[in-house]
């Protein structure tokens, strides 16, 4: 059986704020195996634009709206729903005012502006 990785905590204070799209402002973090990112989005804030990358990708809206599209496909999230993007698909986030929500990518994703590895 392997060996448990041991809990670890980092705080808020501890993650600069980085806006890598205007009115996205955001903490970017990875644990050994997942990278998160915790956003507040501004009510004027520009779409995420389209793009892809190979790791897997979850949006959990935790307040406000956001609408997904996904492989052309658009969808409204609203707190509480959760959007899936698999690894390899296009995909873009665009803003319907203001919002909160955290973005989780497995394996852990390399090179976001902003990231810190927790310790």
């Amino acid at each position: 059986m392997a060996e448990a990785t041991p809990p670890r905590w980092t705080t808020s204070g501890e993650m600069p704020v980085r806006e890598p799209v205007p009115g996205w402002r955001g903490r970017i973090f990875s644990s050994p195996h997942i990278t998160f990112g915790m956003w507040e989005v501004a009510e004027a804030a520009e779409p995420v634009h389209e793009h892809s990358h190979p790791e897997e990708e979850v949006w959990i809206v935790v307040s406000g709206r956001l609408a997904v599209t996904i492989a052309g496909e658009e969808r409204v999230v609203e707190a509480g729903d959760v959007a899936f993007v698999p690894g390899g698909v296009a995909h873009r986030v665009r803003p319907l005012g203001l919002a909160r929500a955290i973005a989780a990518d497995h394996p852990v994703r390399p090179n976001l502006p902003g990231s810190h590895t927790t310790s």
